[in-house]
């Protein structure tokens, strides 16, 4: 079992895969600000100071705990030829023991979408999670409605598993999800990033 515990830097083809810093909060702000729309739908409700300096530090702090204790590997999406900001991919509740398995999240911004962004993250983080974490299983959910969510996790290995209902609470209400898997031994599941 590797830890986390080593400065975590995941490099993708375009990107550079890293945990949020503080030097990342206009960054970030200008991002959710201006993807706000685009993403409300299909996220928890954004909290009254949601996109204050102070919650982007919790979520650092947040965010190099986890890293340190091998329980998350929160990551921001950096575009290597000008350091834009991109989006974030999250592989959160990681668990040892007989499930070594994962929760995969992601966003990116409106601007960024449907580039190839978010799917070479994916593939990326799916990799790195089945050869340095030596995880079995990843996980993700999305709502039934989320067709390019749905889409990308199929395209990226991830194989349909059922229903969740009442899984989440997205835009102040308990919403139904459909659950995806990708799993180190199935042939579909296996990621070809390097």
């Amino acid at each position: 079992m590797l830890s986390l515990r080593r400065k975590l830097r995941i490099e993708t083809e375009r990107m550079t895969l890293r945990p949020p810093v503080h030097q990342d909060f206009r960054p970030w702000v200008a991002l959710r600000s201006a993807s706000r729309e685009f993403l409300t739908p299909w996220e928890p409700a954004w909290s009254g100071d949601h996109l204050s300096r102070k919650a982007f530090s919790n979520r650092v702090y947040w965010a190099n705990r986890s890293v340190n204790s091998g329980t998350a590997m929160p990551l921001f999406l950096i575009r290597r030829e000008d350091d834009m900001l991109l989006g974030a991919i999250t592989l959160d509740n990681i668990r040892r023991g007989p499930a070594l398995a994962g929760t995969l999240g992601y966003w990116t911004g409106a601007a960024f979408a449907r580039q190839g962004y978010m799917r070479e993250a994916i593939e990326t983080v799916v990799h790195y999670a089945f050869t340095q974490l030596e995880l079995s299983r990843i996980e993700a959910a999305c709502l039934p409605e989320n067709t390019a969510s749905r889409g990308l996790l199929e395209r990226t290995g991830f194989k349909y598993e059922g229903v969740a209902q009442s899984y989440l609470q997205i835009d102040g209400r308990w919403r139904t999800h459909v659950l995806y898997a990708c799993l180190r031994g199935d042939r579909r599941g296996k990621s070809t990033a390097v």
